[in-house]
């Protein structure tokens, strides 16, 4: 039996969360309060998964996900399903610019390895029967190298970073392997460490290795993770600079990893955020092989409504086929749409409008 791989990246495509509807926040509230059952929330959850897989269809996107309807954070809710990780509430939260997040974090508290019964297994395939065959349904995780951010290995249970990655690794390709038999067919890594890893002052790092050694072990976890994967699964990794209530955390171009991480990652895609000048210019993306992953621009902001102009995008797409081939570009938001419960700032129906600009410019700018 031949595999079917799908296509992907898309021309037009999205990181992956959506605005939580008021639906989602008061039922968590009440769940909360212990108002209505675990159950209760599921329902309501499914039946803006359902509107919300609906939506997508009809802006016109080929790949569609859940919002992360069923997260409060895009990346703790993963891995603190994770065996011998944890959630916890530290004394404080992230820095952004101007405001502090919510105080939410994981920490290592045994041997990491991959839970069979992660809970976001069984939430795709809920996720996947809603999407049947109507478009490709998209499943989001935080990338392997969240789990080298500051105070996440715990030293006393691996005072070796090296045993650490191999088990870290190992989990992932386990992880990997539980949603391709589930049936998904794209996967997304999502990566604030290795974005961090270019930024003028590498941040969220208390490790005391250089930048360069930093650099080599981001690739060998993320390649390690990938080394397993099945042929016709298309895995993607997007690079953020952190999004919290339209808020960002860093600054600074992809110039100091593109040279081993565009050239060496063995993804199908990178999402890439081009849309303010802490992005940098596009001179990085030339590491990128050439007829290799897909290079899909966030040049559409997600951090507010207002519709970019078509002409300042149709001149960016021109400048980055400096240093891509046309058949490699595609383009998306920056970044989603609700990293975290609280949400962007920017209302649904503008969210909606945003999709459906990308949709209609990429049709544009980048169709045969």
């Amino acid at each position: 039996m031949t595999k079917t791989t799908v296509q992907a990246p898309f021309k037009a495509d999205h990181v992956g969360s959506l605005l939580r509807p008021d639906s989602i926040h008061q039922a968590r509230k009440d769940y909360a309060q212990d108002k209505i059952s675990y159950a209760e929330l599921r329902e309501i959850e499914t039946e803006e998964i359902k509107r919300v897989v609906d939506k997508q269809i009809e802006v016109g996107l080929k790949a569609v996900t859940d919002g992360e309807f069923r997260r409060r954070f895009w990346h703790t809710d993963f891995l603190e399903h994770l065996d011998g990780v944890e959630g916890y509430i530290p004394d404080h939260g992230y820095q952004f610019d101007g405001i502090e997040t919510e105080r939410y974090n994981i920490r290592v508290t045994g041997k990491v390895s991959f839970n069979p019964d992660h809970p976001h297994v069984a939430d795709f395939k809920e996720f996947k029967e809603i999407v049947g065959d109507r478009a490709v349904a998209k499943q989001t995780i935080p990338s392997p190298n969240q789990l080298f951010n500051a105070g996440v290995r715990n030293l006393d249970i691996y005072p070796d970073v090296e045993e650490y990655a191999d088990d870290v690794i190992k989990a992932y390709q386990d992880a990997i392997q539980a949603f391709y038999d589930a049936g998904c067919r794209y996967l997304q890594l999502d990566d604030v460490y290795i974005a961090g890893l270019s930024a003028p002052e590498v941040p969220f790092n208390d490790s005391g290795y250089d930048r360069e050694t930093l650099i080599d072990l981001a690739l060998r976890v993320a390649n390690g993770a990938l080394e397993k994967k099945p042929d016709d699964l298309v895995v993607t990794t997007h690079l953020c600079r952190g999004n919290y209530r339209s808020k960002w955390a860093f600054e600074g171009s992809y110039a100091k990893i593109a040279p081993v991480l565009f050239a060496k990652e063995q993804v199908d895609g990178f999402f890439l955020e081009y849309d303010d000048d802490r992005s940098g210019d596009f001179e990085p993306l030339a590491h990128i092989p050439e007829n290799g992953p897909q290079v899909v621009l966030g040049l559409f902001t997600s951090k507010h409504g207002e519709l970019e102009n078509a002409d300042v995008i149709k001149e960016r797409v021109e400048e980055a086929r400096q240093y891509v081939s046309k058949d490699q570009i595609c383009l998306s938001p920056q970044c989603g749409f609700a990293s975290t419960h609280h949400g962007n700032e920017l209302t649904e129906e503008a969210q909606w409008a945003k999709l459906k600009y990308i949709v209609s410019l990429s049709d544009e700018l980048l169709s045969e």
